[in-house]
């Protein structure tokens, strides 16, 4: 009992820090247009591509934005009919960056952005409260990055990253009528980006980046039980006065491929397209050790390994901007993101769908200063959900919406 009691209550929540999902939110005037990359006028190219540092006009670029992002999931047992929908926060992902020419060819830059992470929050008492009740996930992008410009359509940039995250899950034990608490907030990994951008013609930007994977190491992770009997706590190797354990483990990010281009076709009106290609595949087993509690094999028990099988996947965006003065922009964009596994590994945890995202916004540029606001609705396809490995079926759909607003500055 102690093995499936454990194993199968803190392996699908932990999993969940990493996520089956990246937020695509790190730059108020990229969203408008469906948060393609190749777009190199402000400081808010650096982290798509650091490279693109070298074209942005101004000596110094200073951008910074916010976003409000609304998102609810809905789960229907098809047996029962019975539907559950969750009662997420708004999440709040936050981005700045900061470049600067010291001589004519070298620029350098840093960047701050929160690319992975939500809330997600199911009734207490719903079905699957012994997957999930609440679950928050938060990352921290710091970046530091140069840029080296070879002529005037060529320049190559990388960047060094440092990752920190945190994980807050709460979930039910009903065999004891108990409750369960994962929690780790000093989570880190390190990783790199580079990327060339090309600017062969006036007309013509081409971006190609890649951001590498990041493993992010929970050294000291604490896993709190509560019983109403403490005469549980033994049964779990636990110590009945503090009812935690710790545990270590190591949870991957993925690595993303960017190819973007922007084409003016008129001075006015420009298109953009981009291609991005996740790494999702590194979710294919998760290994957890433990300090005490017995939820491996024979071998060692305080190991738990548990396959995923996630897989790659692929977006597809385009967007376009129409200058209608020198001061007033609008802007438009589509894209389609790809669910990074099928329907018989749907989590919970962190529910991922295929999905379809318009967008729009408009920026305003005020001699130095500029400001963009921008929307986004998302449109996931519904799933039939056949998950045998956490005995969980039915139907999921979902409804999420974006907003933001930004503000540059580039004084020279």
């Amino acid at each position: 009992m102690k093995k499936i009691l454990v194993s199968t209550a803190l392996l699908a929540g932990v999993l969940s820090y990493a996520g089956g999902f990246r937020v695509s939110l790190q730059g108020v005037k990229q969203l408008a247009m469906a948060h393609t990359s190749a777009h190199a006028e402000d400081a808010s190219v650096a982290f798509f591509n650091p490279a693109g540092m070298s074209f942005i006009p101004s000596k110094l670029s200073i951008v910074a934005g916010a976003f409000a992002a609304s998102n609810k999931v809905t789960f229907q047992n098809l047996n029962t009919l019975q539907s559950t929908q969750t009662d997420n926060p708004m999440g709040t992902p936050l981005y700045a960056a900061i470049t600067y020419k010291p001589i004519e060819k070298l620029s350098v830059g840093f960047s701050f952005t929160t690319p992975f992470g939500s809330t997600i929050e199911w009734p207490n008492d719903w079905e699957g409260k012994e997957m999930v009740q609440k679950l928050e996930l938060k990352s921290f992008y710091f970046q530091p990055m140069v840029s080296y410009k070879f002529n005037d359509w060529l320049a190559f940039g990388a960047s060094y990253i440092y990752a920190k995250g945190k994980v807050d899950w709460d979930k039910a034990i009903t065999q004891f009528g108990g409750q369960l608490n994962i929690k780790d907030e000093k989570a880190s990994g390190h990783g790199f980006g580079f990327g060339f951008y090309f600017r062969p013609d006036p007309k013509l930007d081409v971006s190609i980046a890649y951001r590498s994977a990041i493993d992010m190491k929970a050294k000291n992770g604490t896993a709190t039980f509560k019983f109403p009997s403490a005469s549980i706590y033994p049964l779990l190797g636990l110590d009945a006065a503090k009812g935690t354990d710790n545990f270590t483990a190591t949870l991957p990010l993925v690595e993303e491929y960017t190819i973007g281009l922007t084409y003016k076709i008129t001075p006015k009106w420009l298109v953009s397209a981009d291609f991005n290609y996740h790494g999702w595949e590194r979710y294919n087993q998760l290994t957890l050790d433990f300090a005490t509690a017995p939820i491996g094999n024979q071998a060692d028990p305080t190991i738990s390994v548990s396959p995923k099988n996630f897989r790659n996947s692929k977006t597809f965006r385009l967007g376009t901007q129409y200058a209608f003065t020198n001061m007033i922009y609008g802007r438009l964009g589509a894209y389609y993101d790809e669910s990074p596994y099928t329907d018989d590994h749907f989590i919970p945890e962190t529910p991922s769908f295929n999905t379809f995202v318009v967008t729009g916004g408009v920026g305003f540029k005020l001699k130095q200063f500029g400001v963009d606001v921008a929307g986004g609705y998302a449109m996931p396809q519904s799933r039939d959900v056949n998950n045998a490995n956490l005995g969980f079926y039915g139907q999921a759909k979902a409804t999420a919406f974006y907003l933001g607003l930004g503000l540059s500055y580039n004084p020279f």
